[in-house]
C-alpha cells in the first residue's frame, strides 16, 4: 500500500462502490452533504465508506469499515428537499490508516492498496475460471445484458475483474467489502468463484420453479378452454348429429388431459 492522503469521507448504507463503477447516490445528513460541498471546492475527489451496520442513522468512526474507495464526483445536484443527488465513478481501492478529528465531516487519512502487476499461471488459472462462471451466472441472470460479459471478458488484470464482476452480483452487502476488502488478488479471485457458484445455484433453482409453474399454467389454461368449449356445445345442442359428434370428439380430448380432480367435475 502507497500514497497515503488525507480525504473528506462520505458513508454510505446499503451499496458498495468499486472502482471503474459509475453509480448515482441520494446524500440527505448533515455531514455528508458538507463534506461534498468541500470537495468540489477542491479536486471532486471523495472517499466512499460503506457503514458495517446499514440501520445506523448517524454512525460513528466505529461503525465504519476500514477499507473503501476513492471515487470522483462527475455531478452534484441539489434537490428541493434539501438532499443532494451525487454522480460518483469508483477510482481507487484505501485503506484507512486513521479517522481524523473533525466534527464537521468525516476525514481519514488513508491509503491506496496497489493492485497486482505481474500475473502467474494460478492467476491466469483463476481468471478463466472466474470468466467461465461469470459466463454461466449472465446466462442465467436475465436481469445482466450479454454485453457486460463481452465487456469483462476482455480483462486481463485480477484486481480489476474482480472489481467490475463484483458489481454485478446480486449478494449481500457484507459480502461485496469482502472482495472490496481483499488485499490479495488471489484470493479475491476465489472468494468472486465461490460467490459466483453459490449465485448459480440459486438461480438455477428459480429457472426451474418458474418452468414448473409456468407449465401448471398453461395446463390450468388448456383445462379452462376445454371446459368452456364443452359448456359451449351442450348450450348449443339441439340434438343433431353434428354438434353430437363434435361432443363426443371433445370428451375425448377431456379424457386425454390430465385434468385436476376439481377441473374433471367440472367438465
Amino acid at each position: 500500500m502507497t500514497k497515503q492522503q488525507t480525504y473528506p469521507v462520505l458513508p454510505l448504507r446499503d451499496i458498495v462502490v468499486f472502482p471503474h463503477m459509475v453509480v448515482p447516490l441520494f446524500v440527505g445528513r448533515e455531514k455528508s452533504i458538507a463534506a461534498l460541498e468541500k470537495v468540489m471546492n477542491g479536486d471532486k475527489h471523495i472517499l466512499l465508506i460503506t457503514q458495517k451496520d446499514p440501520k445506523i442513522e448517524n454512525p460513528a468512526i466505529s461503525d465504519l469499515n476500514d477499507v473503501g474507495c476513492v471515487a470522483k464526483i462527475l455531478q452534484l445536484l441539489k434537490l428541493p428537499d434539501g438532499t443532494v443527488r451525487v454522480l460518483v465513478e469508483g477510482q481507487q481501492r484505501v485503506h484507512v490508516d486513521a479517522f481524523l478529528d473533525n466534527p464537521s465531516w468525516f476525514e481519514a487519512s488513508a491509503s491506496e492498496i496497489a493492485s497486482l502487476v505481474k500475473v502467474g499461471r494460478e492467476e491466469e488459472v483463476l481468471i478463466r475460471s472466474v470468466l467461465e462462471k461469470f459466463e454461466k451466472y449472465v446466462k442465467l441472470n436475465k436481469k445482466i445484458s450479454e454485453d457486460v460479459y463481452s465487456a469483462v471478458a476482455d480483462i486481463a488484470e485480477p484486481d480489476r475483474l474482480a472489481d467490475v464482476i463484483a458489481v454485478h452480483l446480486n449478494v449481500k452487502i457484507n459480502q461485496k467489502q469482502e472482495i472490496l476488502a481483499e488485499t490479495n488478488p488471489q484470493k479475491r479471485l476465489e472468494l468472486l468463484y465461490g460467490l459466483l457458484e453459490g449465485e448459480i445455484s440459486v438461480l438455477k433453482v428459480e429457472k426451474k420453479i418458474r418452468g414448473r409453474v409456468k407449465r401448471q399454467i398453461e395446463k390450468t389454461q388448456r383445462e379452462y378452454y376445454l371446459n368452456e368449449q364443452m359448456k359451449a356445445i351442450k348450450s348449443e345442442l339441439g340434438g343433431g348429429a353434428a354438434e353430437a359428434d363434435e361432443l363426443a370428439e371433445l370428451e375425448k380430448k377431456i379424457k386425454k388431459t390430465k385434468f385436476t380432480k376439481e377441473a374433471r367435475k367440472k367438465a
